[in-house]
């Protein structure tokens, strides 16, 4: 049941079985030019012992040019647009001027990267340089990507070449937008410089924003070097950064550790939930892309289906599917089966104890993952119920979308466009359907075309 491997308990339960056989089938003055401060507070990653990251500044570029700016974000923190506007502002976002107060850091983590263990990984091309305290008084970290080396980059040049940056951007964005937690885009600023990469690309940096940059590495990070304080150190943080009711239900012990882990599998399985139901695959669910904050980040390879093959990744070097749409589900229980075994010498005085609390913990993720997208999927088909015969409808719905290689997002719009004049009996609802779908010499009412 427990086995010791580099100082970790090791906790075996189903890891990613979750996969489609069991899916049901599947406030400032914002005029101001006046420069910010940052809002570093007692929680902040900063304020924490210096195990935790490196002192590290940006590497200044050569001739920034902000290429985008999201002012809805930046009023939110209470950032004045015009002053990122500025000279000095697109200075900051290039990390070639730092903020007032702040440190700047790149943080340390661990990580299972394609299952496979990597001791020391870190902010390679990414520093938080600061945090912005939100009218709602949530304190939010930033972070320049693509911003120079760190004692973390492994010999990398800690840049970021303008696609993946654009990327970021407008996913992240996306994400928000559909109601998906999420990391944010703040800025993404040129360079100047050029990025080599397999050729010469224009260099750019993004400004991402974030609850917190602390991932399931992280965690990894000092379990594997047996550092219980440290660890405990790291998940008070969490708690009192994210969660803090649970700071204010519980004391300090092993009751308080538990919390934490039942949160956290509350908030991946509802997250990944969300995600098969926009059709998105994360592309690298590695245990250092997993955030403990319970948000989606770094999009690499990423995207969101087209025509619906749940066995479908993007990730070029994810040969054999780790990754696929139809095992994220899989995949996050095995990720926080990672973070769990972190957890074990916070649970219990016992070893044999706080596996048993671990395990029961996580059990509660799959009945809590298809609850949360059961509802989802019935949202998308227009039930008002979520029945057995509901359910195989769905299922067979999915099935059939596999077959026909239907579009994802505008296989589901389509059944908006039924009546319920062409749902009253099983002929014309038939024939509705099939008028949807199935392809004919007469264009389609709607403007777009869906192959099955």
């Amino acid at each position: 049941m427990a086995t010791r491997n580099k100082g970790r308990a090791k906790i075996e339960t189903g890891g990613t079985a979750l996969s489609s056989a069991t899916l049901p089938s599947m406030s400032s003055d914002h005029t101001s030019l006046v420069e910010p401060r940052s809002a570093e507070s007692p929680s902040a990653f900063g304020a924490m012992s210096e195990e935790f990251f490196a002192v590290v500044s940006p590497t200044p570029v050569a001739t920034p040019s902000l290429l985008k700016l999201n002012a809805g974000l930046a009023e939110s923190l209470g950032i004045s647009t015009e002053w990122l506007q500025s000279p000095a502002g697109v200075e900051t976002l290039a990390g070639n001027r730092a903020l007032p107060g702040a440190v700047p850091i790149a943080m340390a983590y661990a990580g299972h990267q394609f299952g496979n263990w990597v001791p020391r990984l870190g902010d390679g091309r990414a520093i938080q340089i600061g945090e912005a305290l939100d009218a709602q008084g949530q304190t939010f970290g930033i972070q320049l990507k693509g911003s120079g080396p760190t004692p973390f980059s492994r010999n990398g040049d800690g840049r970021a070449a303008i696609g993946p940056v654009l990327r970021e951007y407008v996913l992240s964005e996306a994400m928000f937008a559909l109601g998906i937690p999420t990391t944010r885009a703040l800025a993404m600023v040129t360079t100047g410089e050029p990025v080599y990469r397999e050729r010469a690309e224009p260099g750019a940096i993004l400004t991402r924003v974030a609850s917190g940059f602390v991932r399931v590495g992280t965690f990894q990070y000092f379990a594997a070097q047996e550092r219980t304080d440290s660890l405990r150190e790291l998940a008070d943080h969490v708690i009192e950064r994210r969660y803090p009711d649970l700071s204010s239900e519980f004391d300090m012990g092993p009751p308080r550790y538990r919390a934490l882990l039942a949160r956290l599998v509350a908030v991946q399985a509802e997250l990944i939930a969300r995600w098969m139901g926009v059709g998105f695959i994360h592309g690298v669910m590695n245990t250092d892309n997993m955030s403990i904050m319970g948000e989606t980040i770094d999009y690499g390879p990423c995207a969101f289906l087209d025509e619906y093959d749940p066995t479908k990744v993007f990730s070029s070097i994810d040969r054999n599917g780790r990754y696929a749409y139809q095992q994220q589900p899989g995949i996050g229980l095995w990720n926080l089966t990672r973070f769990a075994e972190t957890l074990i010498p916070l649970l219990a005085d016992e070893e044999e104890a706080a596996i048993e609390i671990a395990k029961s913990e996580l059990d509660r993720y799959a009945g809590l993952f298809h609850e949360a997208y059961g509802d989802g999927l019935r949202k998308k088909m227009g039930f008002a119920s979520w029945d057995q015969t509901d359910q195989e409808i769905s299922s067979a719905f999915l099935e059939a979308m596999a077959r026909g290689k239907a579009d994802f997002t505008l296989a589901f719009r389509r059944l908006s466009e039924l009546s319920t004049e062409e749902l009253r009996s099983d002929e014309a609802a038939e024939e509705a359907l099939r008028s949807l779908f199935v392809e004919s010499a007469e264009p389609h009412k709607s403007s777009d075309v869906l192959t099955t």
